[in-house]
């Protein structure tokens, strides 16, 4: 199989492209190398692909550049990790995010048109619930207000998947991932930066009374429902959410780091932010029955691996 990856230089992408390539796929990878943070990370990451991965620097706003690579290389099937990512970044500078998230996932899909792409797999987010009430949150749930823009973008671009793939017959899937954590995580989330923190002996922002609630999932497991869905055969389209159908309280995730790292966190206590749910929590029954997918890794499990990384790599 031939696959495109996009955003294959960051924190799944790259775990995505490494485990495509082991399984025997042929990988292009699509990013830009932005500096929403530093580029040498992005480029760390690519370590292991730079010798049996084709890399392209590209943004997926260009879409003469994204239709003049899809025509060169004539992938099998997408795999669309590429977005500007972030709640709070998102109500700064909505304009870039609707931008690269809904039209730059446009071009992708008319790219993908084009030359008979067979499989898009859209890397969503959790985010689409919004401040639903009913947990834990279900596919098939009614979705009729989101909080931020990034949430909008996301969900504006599965239901432009959606649209190519009733056209256009393309299978097209859209997988919500729920709070992804492990080795290579980005900087500015909040596992990772309050990690940082504790080992500096800084402070941790924590916003609102630490009750907020998130469905952490680990890397590993997130690979394992992206794998199921390369050869899922159900509907033309499909949604699934990937999670650990487990919720662990900020405080409790405070808790747990300090454990790992063997160390008290000094914690700068701030309002509630605007945009940020109050809670995450995947029903993951579907996935389960049609992809196979089996989570393992609880919070407990994760957070030691994420910390033995994080000394390994970043101090």
């Amino acid at each position: 199989m031939k696959l495109i990856v996009t955003g294959g230089a960051g924190f799944i992408g790259s775990h995505f492209a490494e485990q495509a390539l082991a399984a025997g796929h042929e990988v292009i990878v699509l990013d830009d190398f932005n500096d929403f943070y530093s580029p040498e990370i992005k480029k760390t990451n690519t370590k292991g692909l730079v010798d049996h991965a084709q890399i392209c620097n590209m943004d997926i706003r260009n879409g003469d550049r994204v239709r003049t690579l899809f025509a060169e290389t004539k992938p099998d099937t997408v795999v669309h990790f590429a977005a500007r990512a972030g709640v709070r970044p998102s109500i700064q500078n909505p304009e870039l995010y609707l931008d690269t998230n809904i039209k730059g996932t446009f071009h992708l899909l008319e790219a993908a048109r084009n030359v008979g792409v067979s499989r898009f797999i859209f890397a969503s987010s959790s985010s689409v619930y919004g401040v639903l009430k009913t947990i834990p949150f279900r596919e098939d749930m009614c979705l009729n207000q989101t909080i931020s823009p990034y949430a909008a973008s996301k969900l504006a671009a599965e239901q432009l998947c959606s649209n190519y793939s009733y056209l256009y017959d393309m299978r097209c899937i859209s997988l919500r991932f729920f709070t992804v954590y492990g080795p290579r995580q980005r900087p500015d989330l909040a596992i990772h930066s309050f990690t940082r923190s504790i080992l500096e002996g800084t402070p941790i922002r924590q916003f609102g009374d630490g009750s907020t609630r998130r469905d952490y999932t680990y890397i590993d497991d997130i690979l394992q429902g992206l794998s199921a869905s390369l050869t899922y055969g159900g509907p033309n389209y499909d949604v699934f959410n990937l999670g650990e159908s487990e919720t662990t309280p900020l405080s409790a995730l405070i808790s747990t780091l300090e454990s790992a790292l063997g160390r008290k966190a000094l914690i700068e206590r701030l309002p509630e932010q605007a945009g940020d749910v109050p809670l995450t929590f995947a029903d993951i029954s579907k996935a389960r029955s049609l992809l196979n997918y089996q989570p393992r890794t609880k919070v407990s499990e994760g957070i030691p691996r994420f910390v033995e990384w994080f000394r390994q790599t970043q101090i």
